[in-house]
């Protein structure tokens, strides 16, 4: 929702957008694996600016979800608002207290809702600043859900998601999304795994000559923080501490 967030924040907006949009959520790098998580997937979202209401919203998912065959098996509201919320889903699917359904990015918050299927959240609808609506459902997820659809284990996701960044243009590097490519090659070459790809052989050529490069200085520069190992030499101590060990 990022691109939407001046909206969002402009009183004399309103609208509704809808799109499909590709995410990359690195804060789930050590959940992949357990056949609900992914690093890269697709978003299914809904934006209203003050144009639609959180019944509507609410209203059009029911409605999606039944079209596909799919009828959550209850949904959480924040206790703020489950006196105001409940009756908008008039009966038609279970709710749940949650005190953890609050969603802020900075300056722009609001409370929301939360669909869940077979113990996973599928999506949910956010009312940030009270007068909009931001919906997000994972794609992936409906269909893993929809149409039984195994998911990767980890080391393939790891491997998938590499070659989606990079069929998409990123090389690796050290900021934004090279840095990002980087990290997962690297974490590919740590769980023992391989991809048939240069950019993996050069990071592991990479992290080699690092590892060399770490061990001829810390010694010498024991006292130096993180930040100037990776400003002055491009090495990562959370990395080389993982090659330590190896």
């Amino acid at each position: 929702m990022q691109q939407y967030k001046p909206l969002f924040s402009d009183p004399s907006h309103s609208g509704t957008v809808a799109n499909s949009q590709a995410c990359l959520r690195m804060g789930d790098i050590d959940e992949i694996g357990d056949g609900t998580h992914l690093l890269h997937f697709f978003m299914l979202g809904l934006f209203s600016f003050r144009e639609m209401t959180v019944g509507n919203a609410i209203d059009f998912w029911l409605e999606f979800l039944e079209t596909v065959g799919l009828v959550p098996d209850h949904v959480t509201i924040h206790p703020d608002r489950l006196v105001e919320w409940t009756p908008l889903y008039g009966g038609r699917v279970p709710i749940v207290p949650d005190p953890e359904c609050i969603w802020s990015d900075g300056s722009i918050s609001g409370y929301c809702t939360e669909f869940y299927k077979d113990g996973v959240e599928i999506g949910n609808i956010v009312n940030p600043l009270g007068s909009c609506i931001d919906v997000g459902f994972g794609l992936e997820r409906l269909d893993m859900i929809v149409n039984g659809t195994p998911q990767d284990d980890a080391l393939g996701t790891l491997c998938d998601t590499v070659m989606t960044i990079v069929e998409s243009g990123y090389r690796p590097g050290n900021k934004e999304q090279g840095y990002v490519l980087r990290k997962l090659l690297r974490r590919i070459h740590k769980m023992g795994g391989t991809l048939d790809h240069p950019f993996f052989a050069e990071e592991v050529e990479r992290q080699k000559r690092l590892r060399a490069k770490y061990l001829r200085l810390r010694d010498r520069h024991s006292e130096m923080s993180p930040d100037w190992w990776f400003d002055t030499h491009g090495i990562d101590l959370s990395d080389i501490g993982e090659m330590m060990d190896e």
